[in-house]
């Protein structure tokens, strides 16, 4: 037994109380950071009727950070990507991010789809993961701000209200909806109804299908009726091509537009010649327009090196792993997930080496947890998606 003069000897020593039972005080680790490594999870739709979508956003991102581990990583540290399957189905999201989670990821990147993020985003608010880029534009991302939740691209309320105001300088103003049954299409439509509320009218024709399903000939058929000028399509690229073929073989043509989530290579693969004439606004650059944006022409020589063919999604990819990739360099060797959100909310400017043109450019914020505000308009011309500067070129045929 201690005197009470060697317990207060002891104290004075500098240990205190139970404290010195524990042992010398350490800071806790960084769930999915070690020594060497940075763990960053992804739930995408690698399976199903939407699966190239998460194929593609994948292979984007995973070509980029492959690059980066290649020169030696953030650091000091290599970045190991771990992909789970959600099959672009909202009943399978909880169980896809409780997989993540099992395999202690850092952050969470490269999601796919409105149904699944309304699932995804609660859930990283509540466990305290910041996810960042996910393919959709929907509103329920951006609004209200979500402390863990950061999207790089433009809303639909972007693509939408970009597509609305073309067809109103075309004189295009009977404008129809055929939609999927699901929270992609309810995004993309109330962005239309937005647009239009500008110009004093509403869509003169909605009709919806059910998600991920072939069986859209009563919704095609219920627009055709309205006779609309325009109708913009709501959906991933086998409906949105269904939707098109059975209009053509019903010698329907009105001007179809759809918004980026389409997959837009992927659509006029499965649409083929049908795909022609078709309206995609997208929302980062062409990426045949290499020789204009830095980051595109290195995209591409990256893809080439890997023999891959280069694509709208997994641009999308890309250039969101570059994003995740900054924010992990500004906030040091010390990561915590708090100094991974600060650095993400201290892009306002850009980031260096990103060139993407003055459309695109980083603009996080403590008060906006939204990237991109730019958007692109593509026609299908002659099996390609052409890049059009003026909506007069939309009209020719």
């Amino acid at each position: 037994m201690r005197t009470v003069k060697e317990l207060f000897a002891y104290v004075a020593g500098g240990c205190v109380g139970l404290l010195c039972l524990a042992g010398p005080l350490t800071a806790q680790p960084t769930v999915g950071v070690t020594e060497s490594e940075i763990v960053i999870g992804s739930c995408s739709a690698q399976t199903g009727p939407s699966q190239k979508l998460g194929q593609q956003m994948f292979l984007g991102a995973s070509t980029y950070i492959d690059t980066v581990n290649m020169a030696g990583g953030i650091h000091g540290r290599k970045i190991r990507l771990i992909k789970e399957d959600d099959g672009y189905d909202p009943a399978k999201a909880e169980e896809c991010f409780k997989r993540l989670q099992s395999q202690k990821v850092f952050a969470d990147a490269f999601f796919v789809g409105t149904p699944t993020a309304k699932k995804y985003v609660p859930l990283a608010e509540e466990s305290k993961v910041p996810l960042v880029g996910l393919f959709t534009g929907a509103q329920l991302i951006y609004e209200p701000l979500h402390h863990y939740v950061f999207n790089i691209r433009a809303s639909y309320f972007d693509e939408t209200r970009e597509q609305v105001d073309g067809l109103w300088r075309l004189g295009m103003k009977r404008v129809a909806v055929i939609r999927a049954d699901d929270a992609f299409g309810d995004a993309v439509l109330l962005g239309v109804q937005t647009a239009l509320k500008r110009y004093g009218t509403e869509p003169v024709a909605v009709a919806s299908f059910p998600r991920e399903t072939g069986n859209v000939e009563p919704a095609v058929m219920a627009v055709k009726a309205a006779s609309p000028d325009a109708v913009i399509l709501v959906g991933s690229y086998a409906p949105v091509a269904d939707i098109i073929r059975r209009a053509h073989r019903s010698k329907w043509s009105p001007l179809f537009l759809t918004v980026s989530f389409v997959g837009t290579d992927e659509f006029i693969e499965e649409a083929k010649s049908d795909a022609e004439g078709t309206v995609i606004t997208q929302v980062v650059p062409p990426w045949n327009l290499s020789a204009f944006y830095r980051t595109v022409g290195t995209y591409r020589g990256e893809m080439t090196k890997r023999n891959l063919q280069p694509g709208y999604v997994s641009l999308e990819g890309f250039v969101d792993a570059m994003v995740v990739v900054e924010a992990l360099k500004r906030a040091g060797r010390d990561l915590t997930r708090e100094k991974f959100i600060h650095a993400l909310e201290s892009m306002h400017d850009g980031i260096q080496g990103m060139d993407l043109g003055d459309k695109l450019k980083i603009n996080f914020s403590p008060t906006s947890h939204k990237g991109f505000q730019g958007v692109f308009m593509t026609v299908v011309r002659g099996g390609s998606p052409v890049p059009v500067t003026d909506w007069s070129q939309v009209a020719k045929k």
